[in-house]
């Protein structure tokens, strides 16, 4: 089964981010197009293979141009958008990283401390109730990053990814 994204537009520019000078074929679409496309792909179940279809109202000089340009800018951006997610991706496991160990070292000097305070009275029980938890607060961030933060970069980078291998159709509704 399919899930078909369609996409209509005045002209071709549209899709493109107007404020990139590269190339047609690298340059970013535009942010609407991409919060667009990539919203209606979310929409369809996973194991659906996409296709996006775009409408211009206005006729290109060159529609099979304009296919291969829009087929290939589409192919790219994603593609580009995948491996953007991927690097964010291992840049929070280094982060990931960073924070276990400081946060381990951190809990381990807590829970050193807090044992050499023998409790003898209310004020050192309550110095090491404090050391306990500040140790254990110390590893939120490393368990937010391993527990909740990393899956959804990975689901976004498939999503890309699938982006970026979806068949392009171009129909043109007027004529020059």
């Amino acid at each position: 089964m399919t899930g078909l994204i369609e996409v209509k537009l005045t002209e071709l520019n549209q899709l493109f981010n107007s404020m990139d000078p590269s190339p047609f074929h690298e340059r970013d679409l535009d942010h609407d197009a991409e919060e667009f496309i990539v919203s209606w792909a979310q929409e369809h179940p996973r194991q659906h293979e996409l296709k996006l279809v775009v409408h211009l109202a206005q006729h290109p000089p060159d529609v099979a141009d304009a296919r291969q340009l829009i087929a290939s800018s589409i192919t790219h951006y994603f593609q580009y958008r995948a491996d953007m997610t991927l690097r964010d991706f291992k840049r929070l496991m280094r982060e990931g990283r960073a924070s276990l160990l400081i946060g381990l070292l951190f809990l381990g000097a807590c829970q050193l401390t807090a044992t050499l305070l023998a409790p003898t009275s209310n004020w050192q029980s309550i110095i090491r109730e404090g050391l306990t938890i500040m140790g254990w607060v110390a590893m939120w961030k490393p368990l937010e990053i391993y527990l909740y933060r990393w899956w959804p970069l990975l689901s976004l980078r498939k999503l890309y990814q699938r982006l970026s291998h979806m068949p392009v159709e171009l129909h043109c509704s007027a004529s020059t």
